[in-house]
C-alpha cells in the first residue's frame, strides 16, 4: 500500500500548516564548509531537518566538495534516539582513487575516459561512509545521497555530518548549494 503523509480527510479544514506539512522541504548550503585535522564527524551547519516522532520519512541529496587525497571525506547522519533506516550514496571510492582506463586496466589515483570506480553500499541511518576526493584545487567532485528515516518516540534533528576520513591541515570543503531534501510520508 502508497503511504501519504498527510491524510487528507473530506470536510477537513485546509490551514497553511497543514499543506506545509505535506510538501518537501529542503535544505541548502548557503556558504561554504572547511574543515581540517578532525576526523570526528559533526552536523554541517545547513543540512538539518527537525523530525517528528513516531514518523517515516525519505530524504535524497548532493554535495559537492573537495580536499587533499590524503584526507577523504567522511559521511554520517545524526538522528533521533530509537531512529532506525538505511542510506546509500553514488560517490567515488575513497583513497587512492581507481580510474578505469579505455585500455581496460585500473588507474590509482587518476580520472580516466571512463571516469572513477564508485561506492554503492547500503548503510544503517547512523552509520558513516568514506568517499575519495582528488587534491585540493582539482575539479571538486560530488556524490549523490538517498535514504529512509524512520523515528521512534523520539523527536529531534536529522543532520548530514561529515569530516575528514584521515586528519590532514588542509581542509575539506562541502560547497554552497550541496542539499538536502526530505518528504514525510507516514
Amino acid at each position: 500500500m502508497a503511504e501519504a503523509y498527510p491524510t487528507f480527510l473530506a470536510g477537513q479544514r485546509l490551514t497553511a500548516s497543514l499543506l506545509r506539512s505535506s510538501q518537501e522541504q529542503v535544505a541548502r548550503k548557503t556558504s561554504d564548509t572547511s574543515r581540517a585535522a578532525v576526523t570526528t564527524t559533526s552536523p554541517d551547519p545547513h543540512l538539518q531537518f527537525e523530525v517528528a516522532a513516531n514518523a517515516v520519512y525519505r530524504w535524497q541529496g548532493w554535495v559537492k566538495y573537495d580536499g587533499p587525497t590524503a584526507a577523504d571525506l567522511s559521511l554520517d547522519f545524526s538522528a533521533p534516539v530509537g531512529s532506525l533506516g538505511e542510506w546509500a550514496a553514488i560517490g567515488i571510492g575513497h583513497s587512492p582513487v581507481i580510474g578505469a582506463s579505455p585500455a581496460p586496466a585500473l588507474q590509482t589515483d587518476t580520472q580516466d575516459a571512463r571516469g572513477y570506480l564508485t561506492r554503492f553500499e547500503t548503510n544503517d541511518v547512523t552509520s558513516a561512509r568514506s568517499y575519495g576526493t582528488l587534491g585540493t584545487g582539482n575539479t571538486p567532485v560530488t556524490t549523490w545521497l538517498y535514504g529512509m528515516l524512520r523515528t521512534s518516540t523520539t523527536a529531534g534533528t536529522f543532520s548530514l555530518d561529515w569530516a575528514q576520513l584521515a586528519s590532514n591541515a588542509t581542509a575539506v570543503t562541502l560547497y554552497t548549494d550541496s542539499w538536502l531534501s526530505m518528504l514525510r510520508i507516514a
